[in-house]
């Protein structure tokens, strides 16, 4: 892993306190607090990882457009990228096995149509490390990594109790990205604390509010 030096420690703390309103706002919302306690039906885990599979299948080409436009000053940024989606090559495997694990196939699950939260957050990140300012792609991974270490082993844990699964069978994307995202996160806070420019502080903070809000409303429509 790439080696950075922290030029704006505070930029992590900074982006944690000025997104917060965001986060609570996810973790919050009745259906989300639900799920998280009391796990969900079948039913709707089925649509739940239908709608992961469709983010995860776009997380590296998001980030490929990142990295290629990623300026000079952040060169550092770009092996980031690069090593990070060497990481994350073939976990949208790990959903589909998870849906054949809970009684969808393979050919279900890749036809499946993703909802208008979906591509509306898949459109956006896309456009935005593409179009508007590369770093935001750092916003998109910090909104992912902290639901996945915060929430997402509680939530693997009541799943399998509510469907009655078989060791890692059916929870397998999400268990996993529990403890790796906490990894990432720690990674990851290194990464956004070399940024030290106000356009890259914008373009990361615009996209945690988005993909909190767009997150919230994946949730809240299963």
């Amino acid at each position: 892993m790439t080696k950075f030096t922290d030029c704006m420690p505070q930029f992590f703390i900074e982006l944690v306190s000025a997104s917060d309103e965001s986060r609570r706002s996810f973790e919050t919302h009745s259906v989300v607090s639900d799920a998280v306690a009391n796990g969900m039906s079948v039913e709707r885990y089925r649509i739940l990882l239908s709608e992961l599979y469709q983010l995860v299948l776009h997380f590296n080409p998001t980030c490929a457009a990142a990295a290629s436009r990623m300026p000079v000053e952040h060169a550092g940024i770009s092996t980031f990228l690069y090593e990070h989606m060497h990481e994350e090559a073939g976990h949208e495997q790990w959903v589909l096995n998870d849906l054949e694990a809970v009684g969808v196939s393979r050919p279900a699950a890749m036809g499946y149509a993703p909802s208008p939260n979906v591509l509306a957050l898949n459109g956006y990140n896309f456009w935005s490390a593409d179009r508007r300012h590369p770093c935001s792609v750092l916003g998109m991974m910090y909104v992912l990594e902290v639901i996945a270490s915060v929430y997402g082993g509680p939530f693997a844990s009541v799943m399998k109790d509510a469907l009655l699964l078989q060791g890692e069978r059916g929870i397998s994307f999400i268990n996993s990205h529990a403890s790796l995202d906490t990894v990432h996160m720690a990674q990851l806070r290194t990464i956004l604390n070399t940024l030290d420019d106000a356009p890259s502080h914008a373009a990361v903070l615009e996209s945690v509010t988005v993909n909190f809000h767009h997150m919230t409303h994946v949730f809240a429509s299963v």
